[in-house]
């Protein structure tokens, strides 16, 4: 049986489960990443996730500075492929690029599209308080995320889930649904449902500068932040002059009338502090220069004053 001659093109963790799904599924000639960098105070070259899983598996891999380049070009017309697939890659792909493959090119979103397009679905879902997002296989196109949409898996949204948490769900559950739109390529069974513009979301690229802490927000909305910006880059607070990262929180149905960001309550359960509505339960931190750990733990050798109000 004709197996799909597939370029594979990923660069994080996330990639990971849709590689093993096109090397179980087709034929993967390469694998295509974001070149080499290097890391810590070493300077030592680290390989990208899915470089390090193709050198596995014994897979050709190719780093190209730029994807759209000349030679990147003719290195992709060289390999006969039926299938580009797309997950996670970190470069902008060419209209000359999209049409090399016979059956073009599939990206793997983590998110139901249209909504939260861009660099960040899996953080803004949270953020933004969605009970429920997924995964979306397309056919790639000349705009970001608009192509029209050929499998989906929905995902619940626990309300304690961190990006993290929700992270390693849809790495799993996109390989999953990619599986099915291979199976759909090989059969001639694609049914394209073209995207509602009008309804679509956007998901920007996270930043350092968006993780700080407006106690004159909602409970709900502070702790979702919390959430979708756990493990990266983490939302924060002042605390004495001190930055302090917040990792988990709780929302307490109490309101005490106090200022916004003040703390009014300290015990091993956690921090208390007042938002706009209600009071929230901060459950794990972090001071500079040490690990994160649980209140609990911190509170043993260390002090939280009440009254104190955060952010500055």
């Amino acid at each position: 049986m004709y197996k799909l001659r597939i370029a594979f093109l990923g660069t994080p963790e996330f990639a990971i489960p849709s590689l093993n799904q096109c090397i179980e599924s087709g034929e993967v000639v390469t694998v295509i990443t974001q070149p080499d960098k290097e890391r810590g105070r070493g300077k030592k070259v680290q390989y990208t996730f899915i470089k390090r899983e193709a050198l596995k598996h014994n897979l050709e891999v190719f780093q190209p500075k730029s994807i759209k380049s000349e030679s990147s070009v003719e290195y992709l017309k060289s390999l006969n492929i039926d299938l580009m697939v797309v997950v996670a890659y970190g470069q902008i792909l060419s209209k000359e690029v999209l049409d090399i493959p016979k059956y073009g090119c599939i990206n793997v979103h983590a998110s139901l599209l249209p909504k939260l397009r861009g660099a960040a679905p899996i953080n803004w879902a949270i953020v933004n308080g969605d009970k429920v997002t997924g995964v979306t296989t397309m056919k790639m196109d000349v705009g970001l995320d608009t192509g029209d949409m050929l499998g989906k898996i929905e995902v619940e949204i626990d309300e304690f889930m961190s990006a993290g948490e929700l992270h390693d769900i849809l790495m799993v559950e996109g390989a999953k649904v990619l599986k099915q739109t291979l199976k759909e390529i090989e059969n001639d069974e694609l049914n394209p449902v073209s995207q509602e513009d009008s309804i679509s979301t956007y998901a920007p690229m996270m930043n350092k500068k968006m993780a700080i802490i407006d106690w004159s927000d909602t409970a709900s909305n502070i702790h979702n932040l919390i959430r979708g910006f756990n493990p990266w880059p983490v939302a924060y607070t002042v605390y004495k002059d001190k930055k302090v990262k917040i990792y988990e929180s709780e929302v307490i149905n109490l309101n005490l009338s106090k200022n916004n960001g003040e703390i009014v309550k300290v015990s091993e359960n956690g921090i208390v502090v007042q938002t706009k509505d209600k009071c929230l339960l901060i459950k794990k931190i972090q001071f500079p220069n040490k690990k994160s750990v649980s209140v609990k733990s911190f509170l043993n050798g260390n002090d939280i004053e009440l009254g104190v109000v955060l952010g500055g």
